[in-house]
């Protein structure tokens, strides 16, 4: 699948004007402000604020570990909530490349180039995506990508799309502009401005990069391997990590969450996948099932 784009956008002045107004806010303030207030375990207010929160995103706890919502400590523990056994069921075709969230498609395509698409009009490098590191993009030049968006109604953990073990992780300090649709379209290299994750795993197909993307009111983002990443959000250079002792996560472990929504990107390099039809712009994912097969 091979994406051009055009100089114009399909931004609305209703998208430009929100994007402007991002860019007049204290974003990380902001966000560090709804860090504390999902984290606040008084009762009544805990309870009252999940409440408010399901009936506006019309959000079930019949597929979740925990049913009921006086169960969950906090706001964030109802946010990050786990399922319950068997409610998702990994593709078991031992050629089919995992959705690692639930979420939407964004965007999917190949990585013309090191070039990524994110909207008509709005591209940028995968060297930026992955904090500068050009050793670190190049295995991806001319590869695949895929952009999958987690709404506040998903499930916010993250999981292995295959087996793998961790090559090297980069945290990239930056902005926490939305992700949602809107500034997508409107803000030119959003997700190569925003504060991220970056982790490149080792697998018997090849590497692949998984990249966690932070966003306005996205006060944290953890993995497994270290635990909270963010707060605080940092302003200064970019931070690269080796891991010390071996981290290998089977297809489908949990690799990571998001303490509120944002988006995922999959970087594969060039003849590893093709993906399948689901993967078109608007389309609804579910955490285990194939978006990808492997090529022979």
């Amino acid at each position: 699948m091979k994406l051009t784009g055009k100089p114009e956008t399909d931004a609305s002045m209703g998208d430009l004007n929100f994007a402007r107004l991002q860019l007049a806010l204290p974003t990380r303030f902001l966000s560090w402000l709804i860090y504390l207030v999902t984290r606040i375990r008084q009762r009544s207010f805990k309870n009252l604020f999940i409440r408010q929160f399901m009936s506006l995103y019309r959000i079930s706890l019949a597929e979740n570990d925990r049913s009921q919502v006086e169960q969950y400590e906090s706001f964030n523990d109802f946010f990050t909530r786990g399922l319950r056994p068997g409610a998702r069921v990994l593709d078991p075709s031992p050629q089919a490349l995992l959705s690692p969230v639930d979420g939407t498609v964004s965007q999917a395509g190949e990585i013309v180039g090191d070039r990524i698409f994110q909207a008509k009009g709005h591209e940028y490098s995968a060297q930026e995506l992955l904090g500068g590191d050009a050793e670190l993009a190049a295995p991806f030049e001319g590869g695949r990508f895929t952009t999958i968006y987690l709404a506040p109604n998903n499930y916010h953990r993250i999981h292995m799309p295959l087996t793998g073990t961790l090559r090297h992780w980069v945290y990239v300090p930056g902005r926490l502009f939305s992700v949602n649709p809107a500034t997508v379209r409107a803000m030119p290299g959003v997700f190569a401005r925003n504060e991220r994750v970056c982790a490149v795993f080792d697998t018997d197909r090849g590497p692949f990069a998984l990249v966690m993307v932070g966003a306005l009111f996205v006060g944290s983002m953890e993995t497994v391997w270290a635990g909270r990443v963010t707060p605080p959000h940092k302003r200064g250079a970019v931070e690269q990590f080796r891991p010390i002792h071996p981290v290998e996560l089977r297809r489908g472990d949990e690799m990571g969450r998001f303490n509120m929504g944002s988006t995922v990107i999959l970087l594969t390099p060039p003849g590893m996948v093709e993906w399948d039809r689901v993967m078109t712009p608007g389309n609804p994912l579910r955490m285990g099932q194939r978006i990808a097969k492997f090529r022979a």
